[in-house]
């Protein structure tokens, strides 16, 4: 089986990475600069579960069609990365996002159809290092994926063997888009309150009002994705209220790392479309409003040449 991954990123990069090392039939389509990269010293990741340094195939125009695609990039890429990967995308090719929220399957599904496109999602802390290593910066590398109707049972199931050899685990759901809709609660919770408080948990925490606003913000967004038909289960709220309570907790959303280095966010695809699905559906979001309208009022302060 033929897999692309586009990019060779933190994501893209640690997990297409341990499936080229471990011998699968991997592309990864880079820009001119990466490919040359790859070239002279291979891809390299260092992690605490083990370094790896590997050669890979790496291209710079999309090959023919391959069986499958992973896709990584960040939301604010997505039409660039869809134009990218169009000429691998044949009429048997299955294409496995890893992108945060939802808002891009309806692109997706659009661009290739959705009988095409599977679901999926992955936790996991990476990040490139200075000369182009991928960063394992925990233990964490959970990357699920499943099908979204009953005729994508078999590939997600041939796509789950093929992960597999990869040595990380992948989780094959039975329903992935509530898995994803979980995620897509927890992080627009997490990243709406770091980047509001341009804070940590732990220091949110210990604001007066902290942990009331961070149980505010989260209970406006199960009431969103409830209204969607996706309302989180008992033990995906406590996994949630857990990561978002602990005392002492450094957590920040990349979101806000991004934020303050200057770099752009995923906020419009997150906190905006939470926030316009709670419209919808005619839910009061007030801190959903308020932690939109600061990322909104950011990107105008960046824009106006001003510092944020």
């Amino acid at each position: 089986m033929r897999l692309l991954v586009l990019g060779a990123g933190g994501i893209g990069g640690y997990f297409g990475g341990r499936l080229a090392g471990a011998g699968v039939d991997v592309r990864f389509l880079v820009r001119p600069k990466r490919a040359a990269q790859l070239a002279d010293t291979g891809l390299v990741i260092k992690s605490p579960l083990g370094d790896l340094v590997t050669p890979v195939s790496a291209v710079t125009e999309a090959p023919s069609p391959v069986d499958a695609v992973l896709l990584a990039c960040k939301a604010y890429d997505l039409e660039g990365a869809m134009k990218a990967i169009a000429p691998s995308v044949g009429p048997s090719t299955w294409i496995v996002p890893l992108l945060n929220g939802v808002r891009h399957l309806d692109h997706l599904d659009a661009r290739f159809g959705a009988e095409r496109v599977l679901g999926g999602l992955c936790h996991i802390g990476v990040a490139l290092g200075a000369t182009g290593e991928i960063l394992h910066l925990n233990t964490l590398q959970r990357l699920v994926l499943g099908a979204r109707t009953n005729s994508q049972q078999d590939a997600a199931r041939a796509l789950h063997g093929l992960l597999e050899r990869g040595g990380f685990a992948p989780v094959l759901s039975q329903d992935i888009q509530q898995e994803m809709w979980e995620k897509f609660v927890f992080l627009t919770t997490y990243a709406g309150m770091t980047t509001l408080m341009r804070a940590p948990i732990g220091a949110i925490l210990q604001a007066e009002d902290g942990e009331a606003l961070v149980r505010q913000m989260l209970a406006e967004c199960v009431a969103t994705a409830a209204a969607s038909g996706h309302i989180p289960s008992q033990v995906a709220h406590a996994r949630m209220l857990a990561t978002l309570t602990e005392r002492g907790s450094t957590g920040t959303a990349s979101m806000l790392r991004d934020l303050q280095r200057g770099g752009a966010t995923e906020h419009e695809h997150i906190i905006g479309d939470m926030l316009r699905r709670a419209r919808d559906a005619r839910l009061d979001a007030p801190l959903l409003r308020v932690s939109l309208a600061h990322m909104q009022a950011c990107d105008a302060t960046r824009a106006a040449g001003v510092g944020a």
